[in-house]
């Protein structure tokens, strides 16, 4: 009968275990599910679309990037859709970009291109980009983009458009990575992931709060409504996440996850990229507003608590020669492990992501939240002048 009682110890930690594993099972079937869902309800035709394919203003943010531009433009030009604009924004002439796009003008009537000008000193040069590229912009509908990123399809601009209702005026997309090689990619490739189930997860819930500049949406009108980046305007980023974050409710904005409405973005070959690029959103998710940011620290805190009493009860439970207790903790923790796989993975699918994480997953789990306390803290050593326009 001793195999069947716990000491105190044991009752706490299977306690914190069972409440821990609840608390991850609501989140994962509540919020990070529901691109999945949305998935299954897109097959039922249970989801109301725009006939009307809208004229749109496709603005894409070019940092002397003209290998990118000869790879990723041609696709964007070519899109499947009955009228279009393409407003490319240069910043930068140290590079071949300018003749590139001069010529391609040629081909293509719908491209146009500017610059962003070397004396830029009040705003940041990205978000004077942009909002050079919207009054630049003739359609009420802008659709936004990056250089390096390739659409998945020529049904991008078809399948975002059709979310166009006359109560929307935005609408958010998934940008993911190409297949890559490499640890970092694996683990970018992942955060990136988990980061969209998140955000786009929220706003499915109609709780939305951000928005990826890589693909998303929005009217014009919105854009002069909000006053452009005037709230914050002094920072050097906040162009997509601040801008939608201020933006966004509930009945103004849809989300569209369908794999060909997908953008790809280039493999990241730098630790240093990514890490600046995680730091730039780590500064400007403080000045969010709603409650989205902490419900996800909670998730994230309550996912570290979990594995760190499932552990210790499997550590304790085997050096006490206590294998019911070791045996509850380990099945606690596959179970939670089998329903995370099994929606990451089908998630993954949705999106059109060819990769799945299975043997992976337990590490990029304990992995991502390390990573996002080492963002943090890598803010507390960088000059604030770091984050501020130029």
């Amino acid at each position: 009968m001793e195999a069947l009682t716990f000491n105190t110890v044991e009752q706490a930690l299977l306690a914190a275990i069972g409440i821990l594993f609840i608390i991850q099972l609501l989140y994962y079937f509540c919020l990070y599910n529901r691109i999945h869902a949305r998935s299954r309800a897109l097959k039922r035709s249970d989801i109301h679309f725009s006939q009307e394919l809208q004229p749109l203003s496709v603005i894409i943010y070019a940092r002397e990037e003209v290998e990118n531009l000869r790879r990723n433009l041609p696709a964007v030009l070519e899109q499947d859709y009955p009228q279009f604009e393409v407003i490319v924004i240069n910043d930068g002439n140290t590079d071949e970009s300018e003749d590139y796009l001069t010529l391609q003008g040629e081909k293509y009537p719908n491209l146009y291109h500017s610059f962003v000008p070397d004396s830029s000193r009040y705003i940041s040069r990205k978000k004077l980009a942009v909002t050079l590229g919207v009054k630049a912009s003739k359609y009420d509908w802008l659709v936004f983009t990056e250089a390096n990123c390739l659409p998945e399809s020529n049904q991008w601009l078809r399948t975002m458009a059709r979310n166009f209702t006359s109560r929307t005026q935005i609408v958010l997309g998934y940008s993911g990575y190409e297949r890559g090689k490499g640890w970092l990619h694996k683990r970018v490739s992942f955060d990136n992931l988990f980061s969209a189930m998140r955000y786009l997860g929220y706003a499915l819930a109609g709780k939305p709060y951000i928005g990826i500049g890589r693909n998303m949406a929005y009217r014009k009108e919105l854009f002069y409504a909000q006053k452009g980046f005037s709230a914050h305007l002094n920072l050097q980023r906040g162009d997509d996440d601040l801008f939608i974050n201020k933006a966004t409710t509930a009945e103004n904005t849809r989300v569209e996850t369908d794999a060909n409405a997908v953008v790809r973005v280039q493999p990241v070959k730098r630790a240093k990229d990514w890490r600046e690029e995680k730091i730039s959103y780590t500064v400007t998710a403080h000045f969010y507003k709603g409650i989205q940011r902490y419900l996800s620290g909670f998730e994230t805190t309550s996912r570290l608590l979990f594995h760190a009493a499932w552990i210790a009860t499997l550590v304790i439970g085997i050096m006490n020669f206590h294998w019911l207790a070791a045996g509850i903790a380990f099945l606690i923790f596959a179970l939670r492990y089998t329903m995370q796989a099994l929606i990451i993975n089908k998630t993954a699918k949705d999106l059109g992501e060819k990769r799945r994480y299975f043997f992976t997953l337990p590490v990029f789990d304990v992995l991502q939240p390390i990573q996002s306390l080492r963002w943090k803290s890598h803010c507390l050593f960088r000059k604030r002048s770091d984050f501020l326009r130029r």
